[in-house]
């Protein structure tokens, strides 16, 4: 049976690169549906993601143009995980699979047909895994593998040179629907769903045109959503770093009492200055970590709607 694939793009302020991601992706899905590995039903989701550019206008005209193309458009920014999570659930409806890919042509499309075609094997969570950085500069390169390491090693599954280029089945996006914590992070959550699983590797091209939508301050902000959405450890760490500083403290103590009586105490500024700021800047440490997980759930208790949408294009 020839499945029924949806293509899910999240876009924001895309106008340079969307035409082009458009065109190669309706030659791709057309030689799909050739080979049997799509039918025709298969469509392109957009979802703008509140762009502030020309973005819908153009998602707009190629939906008109073409009836393989659908659009989503989000009442308001709601960032790239609410998007993806959006076009998602609204292809769960309609499609056998969906794939996910960026709109910026660095996913490469050749390697679509293996995506469906593991599918079709069985499987119901197919990841997209880069062979290699070289397109990365020495600092991203350096900063991506030190936070693959990092989840790793607390304790959070996360799939090697991962990012959000996967195909999921029907079944796979209904278990994906269960989840509903407001605080995103699909690289998590998706191996958390089960099933089947595999990957296909492929080499990420550079940007075809505009400008990255992740700088570094929401690479970290990314990360530290990943961090403190999946894993307590963190937490963790605060209490055994407690409990070094409180034994530290007996011992700095004692020596204290010793020098006292022993009459080696001399006066002086400099230690007591230095521990007060190292354990004011602990402390301070500590209780911004803690806020964060707060601040999670506070997010978490006011449960607020992950996305609304304001129109959909969609062809009967």
């Amino acid at each position: 049976m020839t499945p029924t694939v949806y293509f899910v793009i999240p876009c924001y302020n895309e106008e340079e690169v969307l035409p082009e991601t458009v065109r190669r992706l309706t030659d791709k899905l057309h030689a799909m549906q050739e080979q049997s590995l799509a039918s025709s039903d298969s469509r392109i989701l957009l979802v703008d993601d509140g762009s502030k550019d020309k973005t819908w206008d153009i998602i707009s005209r190629l939906h008109g143009d073409d009836s393989a193309v659908e659009g989503i458009k989000l009442a308001h920014n709601r960032g790239h995980q609410n998007a993806l999570l959006c076009g998602l659930m609204t292809a769960m409806e309609s499609c056998d699979c969906a794939i996910s890919l960026d709109a910026d042509l660095q996913d490469d499309i050749e390697v679509l047909d293996e995506f469906v075609q593991k599918y079709l094997d069985g499987c119901d969570v197919v990841y997209g895994v880069r062979n290699k950085r070289d397109t990365d500069t020495v600092f991203k390169r350096t900063t991506a593998v030190g936070f693959y390491k990092v989840m790793k090693l607390l304790g959070v599954d996360v799939v090697f040179n991962h990012a959000d280029y996967r195909l999921m089945s029907k079944r796979a996006l209904e278990g994906l629907s269960e989840y509903g914590e407001v605080n995103l992070f699909l690289r998590g959550i998706v191996p958390l769903i089960g099933y089947r699983s595999d990957y296909v590797t492929y080499d990420r091209h550079e940007r075809f045109a505009g400008e990255s939508k992740y700088p570094l301050k929401k690479m970290i902000s990314f990360a530290l959503d990943g961090i403190t959405s999946f894993s307590v450890k963190p937490l963790k760490l605060i209490s055994n770093l407690g409990i070094l500083i409180s034994v530290l403290s007996v011992f700095g103590l004692l020596y204290a009492l010793i020098s006292y009586f022993a009459g080696w105490a001399v006066s002086g500024w400099t230690a007591i200055v230095c521990s007060i700021w190292l354990l004011g800047g602990l402390q301070m440490l500590c209780l911004g970590v803690v806020g964060g997980y707060i601040g999670k759930i506070y997010s978490e208790v006011k449960a607020r709607p992950r996305y609304r949408i304001e129109e959909h294009l969609k062809h009967k």
